[in-house]
């Protein structure tokens, strides 16, 4: 069974930065996928970004691309959103997710993730 908590939300202005923070408990290590998705009032959840945890292939989606980077600290089974260059359409709320499997040409199906956490709130001003 694994557990995942995010952390590091908040409010910045726009063309600020944070970085998010999902810690995992139970074992994560090995050939995993973890993503990111986001979920605005009123709109569906979408997948933001994505990491295999073997191997560290990396996949964006296309409004995050270039301003958003997915890490992971093996060492301590966590998992970063490192996001600059702040909108406020990125204002949502963030959930970190994870599956056994590895699917790249579909993750951003949310679906197909077994785990989640509980979300933090990202708010970002004009």
């Amino acid at each position: 069974q694994v557990q995942l908590v995010e952390s590091g939300g908040g409010s910045v202005q726009a063309g600020g930065s944070l970085r998010l923070s999902c810690a995992a408990s139970g074992k994560i290590s090995y050939r995993h996928q973890v993503a990111w998705f986001r979920q605005a009032p009123g709109k569906e959840r979408e997948g933001v970004a994505c990491i295999q945890t073997t191997g560290g292939t990396t996949i964006y989606a296309a409004s995050v691309k270039g301003r958003f980077t997915i890490s992971q600290d093996i060492s301590k089974n966590t998992f970063y959103l490192q996001m600059t260059s702040l909108k406020p359409e990125d204002s949502a709320e963030y959930y970190c997710a994870a599956s056994p499997d590895y699917f790249l040409a579909t993750w951003g199906a949310s679906d197909k993730y077994v785990y989640w956490g509980q979300g933090t709130q990202v708010t970002v001003s004009k």
